[in-house]
């Protein structure tokens, strides 16, 4: 009967994950569908400002316009830089087991050498060119719609790539947003020569340097993505801090990481507390889903386990009351009592009690209360008896150690 219980517990448990992974799944291609017609949308409206910019730009012959056309096909650049990161994110062959992002940042590359000469061209242009008057009353209404919607569609991208968790859609949000100072520099060039002051030649010069900026740092990341230099250290750090909320990790030991086209590789050496290497190598594996499960820009994650002993040890016990006898469940004991324990001499160094906030709730208490009980990093727990619930796989699923124990000294 024993048998059969465990059977069925494990068969729950197995669809239950099933279930979630598809709804993972379901919900990541989603996304990655929702990113790519962002992208396309993107690229449309790129080509479309920069078109309109530059027809603009001819027929009223202003060169800030005409620059400002320039400086909004560098964004085309950006944009189909995006389209292209996307549309390889899961791209794999035999040849290349790290994906094909390298193909996207040579590209990126090449492109921005064009940026650089084109925004050279423009500033020489604008220097060293025959004076021109502009056409103010053809320009100015294509420059304040350009503006409008380069800051409308900007704002969009940058909050539609923070909830899908795509950097590269809020990379291309902040180019947006830049190619709106651009435009608002080429509006206030325009309002000025309708006032008789005649600063066009300088707003165009402004733009070039926009396009300078634009150019430069595209080639300076697809420069240091080609040279596999580091991720940015908040992410770094963020991830970091992740791994070591683990109850079993210590700390971790080393990280390499490199930049992917947008998406990041890391690859770290992690020191446990457990001397099991099959315990070590479970929490590693987990590691690395639950990482690539919440950054979505990481798209491989490498966890190596090295046993490093703790000095301390986290105790929890399942207690009735503060000073009072062993509970004989764990998800809903009323109180817990957290000791951190010499491992050497075994003496206890800190010992306080903490009300259970899951004991009177109903629904889903064994997950709630194995969630918060994880939070303490407990390196054992100890409860009068054991039931098999929610709580207690929690646990073990994290390599925690559980004990039975009527008569542990309060």
């Amino acid at each position: 009967m024993k048998i059969f219980q465990n059977a069925c517990l494990l068969t729950k448990g197995l669809c239950m994950k099933m279930s979630d992974f598809k709804e993972k799944a379901c919900d990541e291609r989603t996304r990655l569908v929702s990113a790519r017609n962002r992208a396309i949308l993107s690229i449309l409206i790129n080509l479309g400002l920069a078109s309109v910019k530059a027809y603009a730009g001819l027929i009223s012959h202003s060169k800030a316009l005409l620059s400002d056309a320039v400086h909004s096909a560098t964004d085309v650049v950006a944009s189909m830089a995006t389209f292209l990161g996307i549309w390889a994110a899961n791209k794999k062959h035999p040849a290349f087991p790290y994906g094909l992002y390298k193909a996207e940042t040579l590209a990126t590359l090449i492109s921005s050498v064009a940026i650089l000469i084109a925004g050279y061209k423009i500033a020489k242009s604008a220097i060293f060119g025959p004076v021109t008057c502009p056409d103010v009353a053809s320009a100015l209404p294509i420059a304040i719609f350009s503006l409008i919607v380069s800051l409308a569609f900007g704002i969009c991208q940058l909050r539609a790539g923070k909830s899908l968790g795509r950097p590269a859609l809020v990379a291309d949000g902040r180019d947006y947003l830049t190619d709106s100072l651009s435009t608002l520099v080429v509006i206030a060039g325009l309002a000025a020569h309708y006032f008789g002051y005649h600063l066009d030649r300088i707003a165009a010069v402004a733009v070039s340097l926009f396009v300078f900026r634009a150019g430069g740092l595209l080639f300076w990341s697809a420069l240091k993505e080609l040279l596999d230099a580091a991720i940015d250290r908040e992410t770094e750090r963020k991830i970091i801090g992740f791994v070591e909320s683990h109850p079993l990790v210590t700390r971790v030991k080393k990280v390499l990481s490199r930049g992917a086209g947008g998406r990041i590789i890391i690859d770290m050496d992690v020191a446990m507390k457990t001397t099991s290497h099959q315990v070590a190598d479970h929490v590693a594996d987990k590691l690395e889903e639950e990482i690539t499960a919440k950054y979505p820009q990481v798209i491989i994650a490498r966890v190596r386990p090295h046993f490093e002993p703790s000095e301390r040890v986290v105790r929890v016990v399942a207690v009735e009351s503060p000073g009072g006898p062993v509970s004989a469940h764990l998800a809903g004991a009323p109180w817990f009592r957290v000791e951190v324990i010499d491992a050497k001499s075994g003496k206890v160094l800190e010992r306080r009690y903490l009300e259970n906030p899951y004991s009177m709730v109903e629904r889903r208490k064994g997950f709630l209360v194995g969630k918060w009980l994880l939070s303490l990093r407990p390196d054992e727990v100890i409860a009068g008896s054991r039931h098999e619930g929610t709580a207690e796989a929690m646990l073990e699923e994290a390599g925690v150690a559980i004990r039975t124990d009527t008569k542990v000294d309060g």
